[in-house]
């Protein structure tokens, strides 16, 4: 699994559109034969304009002796200042500056996270967006259905690639070494491709509608290039935008505790709370206000090493009766929830299974 981390080279692509195809509706002489190609050119040459090349100049600190200091990816305008990106491009961002279609260069800023999927907002100011995308629904795709790309894989901008939806992958078989995206439930497989500098471009349907945004290439190794490109659905992207526009923070189900994998724990520990499985999540520490909190939810105990004492919190086996395996199960189920909405929550307590409801409460920001 590689996320992807951009190189760099400049290179335009489609300068060789020009003198073929119209703008607007394309006008084909012989070079476009099947109604396919057609449509794939109309609806490149109107995305292009809306997609970005992001530029992050690192912080110092983040940086190795002989590293670059620039991280690249891409982004998109969904409104006339604001751009969607991957989180990852701008974590360490010292400064960052977008290119246009068009070659201009202005200045962004930061301005909403959302690392539980990976996802920011940047805003710019004295520039308007030539073109701006519009989302479609990624739970309406069907495997098969032709999607296209547009990023900056290699810093070569303007890159466009088409592919199918395969898939609807499950995270669980997506390992992420960086700590983002652990409330995505799951992620679009595509054969588009997907390389290090497309991270945050748009994924586009025949009808040029975003239906996801790319995040990540599945390769084995860092030096061979992935051939399935994955995507985050468009619909929880979408979802993410609102919420960071109108509150701040996304409003994505959490039970506020943090969790230990039960398989991590000293067996020993397992057999003293009467568990013969390794499979669930042990609750550990429970704040104040949280809807853990206001559930009855209970905690783990430490001691000054900081480790785990007998008897152990609450472990988490089952979320509205589906069965979890770790803290990773947990946090995307109750993610998949709402403020407001309740979840039901098995819990092992006192060597006795027993069900806790929790009413999820509003983010706030920190």
């Amino acid at each position: 699994m590689k996320f992807p981390r951009a190189l760099g080279l400049t290179l335009l692509l489609c300068a060789g559109l020009g003198g073929a195809y119209l703008t607007g509706r394309v006008t084909a002489e012989r070079t476009l034969v099947t109604p396919d190609e057609i449509n794939t050119v109309e609806v490149t040459q109107k995305a292009l304009q809306a997609v970005v090349r992001v530029d992050t100049r690192l912080q110092r600190e983040q940086l190795q002796p002989g590293d670059d200091p620039i991280e690249t990816g891409t982004g998109f305008f969904y409104k006339k200042d604001l751009i969607v990106t991957n989180y990852h491009v701008v974590q360490f961002q010292e400064s960052i500056t977008v290119t246009l279609f068009n070659g201009r260069r202005v200045t962004a800023r930061l301005e909403g996270v959302d690392p539980g999927i990976d996802i920011a907002i940047l805003r710019v100011t004295g520039v308007t967006a030539p073109a701006t995308l519009a989302f479609g629904s990624s739970a309406r795709l069907i495997p098969g259905q032709k999607l296209l790309t547009i990023g900056t894989p290699l810093r070569i901008p303007n890159f466009v690639a088409t592919g199918v939806f395969s898939v609807a992958v499950s995270a669980r078989d997506i390992p992420r070494t960086d700590g983002f995206a652990s409330e995505v439930g799951q992620y679009v497989a595509t054969t588009a491709s997907i390389q290090q500098g497309n991270s945050g471009g748009p994924v586009l349907d025949s009808r040029g509608l975003v239906v996801a945004v790319s995040d990540a290439s599945a390769a084995p190794n860092s030096l061979i290039p992935g051939i399935i490109g994955l995507a985050l659905p468009g619909d929880l992207v979408k979802q993410s935008l609102e919420d960071l526009e109108k509150i701040g923070v996304p409003q994505r189900g959490t039970l506020g505790a943090t969790l230990v994998d039960l398989d991590s724990l000293d067996p020993a520990l397992r057999q003293l709370a009467g568990l013969s499985s390794n499979q669930g999540a042990l609750v550990d520490q429970v704040p104040a206000g949280s809807a853990a909190a206001r559930a009855g939810l209970r905690g783990s105990l430490r001691n000054s090493k900081d480790q785990l004492l007998a008897p152990l919190g609450d472990i988490i086996v089952a979320v509205d009766g589906q069965g979890v395996r770790d803290a990773f199960d947990v946090t995307r189920l109750v993610a998949a929830k709402r403020p407001g909405q309740t979840v039901t929550l098995d819990v092992w307590r006192n060597k006795k299974r027993v069900q806790v409801k929790v009413t999820l409460l509003k983010r706030t920001l920190q």
